[in-house]
């Protein structure tokens, strides 16, 4: 077995998770089997993510259908991943098992929007697992590299002492591609998640919060996604961030 072989292998021991409530048990029944059915899956050295305790874990967004395998990296690390997710999703009955299981809504340009930020520190309070796509959206950018991100991770790391964890994906965008809309299941295609080490961010611990330091803290840790994309795709990134008119970031 390679390196890298054992780095995809997660230890037993780490598989307790705790209560799992109705909603989440009905999601893993449906999209557990449903990762291996869309995806040939590779995660790159899972055991980065930490066994317990408080977790801030942000990827880049490639497709539509990369949830699915994000989540099931995360699930099977021994964590129970919370997404934070376009308050759209939340209607009817598909909502309702969202909230059960502990999925947490953004509310974009409205008054509750703080609620989101609320909703993710108390997660984060209980040792729970709290996952970001920072860029809002699937990634405009014509070659798949991540977008400028939106701010809110920064301010989710300033309020919250946690670790912040970068992964970068590839693959999901073969199964469903965002411009053209179209999904393509079989053969199945090959993902890959990379694991990437924690994100030093104490050096921005203790000042003042001002929209330069949360940038500063955004970029650094889409610089630290976008390494972990390059060293699946094995060639040299962009110098800058993409931007789209139709997204923008958070000021």
């Amino acid at each position: 077995m390679s390196a890298r072989d054992e780095s995809m292998v997660v230890p037993r021991g780490r598989r307790s998770r705790g209560h799992i409530s109705w909603g989440l048990r009905l999601m893993v029944i449906i999209f557990h089997p449903m990762a291996d059915l869309l995806f040939r899956r590779e995660v790159w050295h899972g055991e980065r993510i930490p066994a317990s305790g408080p977790v801030i874990i942000v990827a880049n967004h490639i497709s539509i259908a990369d949830p699915v395998s994000f989540a099931r990296g995360v699930w099977d690390a021994g964590r129970i991943p919370q997404f934070l997710a376009k308050n759209t999703l939340y209607r009817g009955v598909f909502g309702v098992i969202l909230r059960s299981a502990g999925q947490i809504p953004v509310y974009r340009a409205t008054s509750a929007a703080p609620d989101s930020l609320r909703a993710a520190e108390a997660a984060l309070e209980r040792g729970e697992v709290v996952c970001i796509y920072p860029e809002g959206t699937v990634t405009r950018d014509p070659d798949w590299w991540p977008m400028v991100a939106r701010n809110g991770v920064a301010r989710l790391v300033l309020s919250v002492d946690a670790p912040v964890i970068p992964v970068g994906q590839w693959g999901p965008q073969l199964t469903h591609d965002y411009s053209t809309k179209k999904w393509s299941v079989f053969p199945r295609n090959q993902t890959i998640s990379n694991v990437g080490n924690a994100v030093d961010l104490s050096a921005y611990r203790g000042r003042p919060v001002t929209g330069e330091l949360l940038q500063e803290i955004t970029d650094k840790i889409m610089v630290s996604v976008r390494h972990q994309l390059a060293e699946i795709r094995q060639e040299p990134p962009p110098a800058d961030f993409y931007r789209d008119a139709r997204t923008g970031a958070d000021e």
